[in-house]
């Protein structure tokens, strides 16, 4: 199996997907709570959007329970930084 075939598998896997789609909310949160701006506070609600999808498709898939549980945890905190983060923003 060439190296296209392993980046392939890795990118179609909704497991992994997942995983991927909620590391990079939680950079996003991350940035936008270091640097409270409008497009910080826009682009996570976006990747948190798009990891939320990611989560329905490996629900969907039957994925493993308990990997898949824990990034719905790990959405739900990042959901509710993102709001503080929010209200800091409207406050400025």
């Amino acid at each position: 199996m060439g190296k296209d075939s392993d980046t392939s598998w890795k990118k179609d896997n909704p497991n992994t997907f997942l995983s991927n789609s909620v590391q990079k909310a939680d950079r996003a949160v991350k940035q936008a709570m270091s640097h409270p701006e409008e497009i910080a506070v826009e682009h996570a609600f976006n990747s948190i959007s798009r990891a939320e999808k990611a989560f329905l498709h490996a629900e969907q898939h039957n994925e493993q329970a308990n990997s898949v549980q824990q990034n719905k945890e790990q959405l739900e905190l990042m959901k509710q930084q993102l709001s503080d983060v929010q209200g800091i923003v409207e406050e400025q």
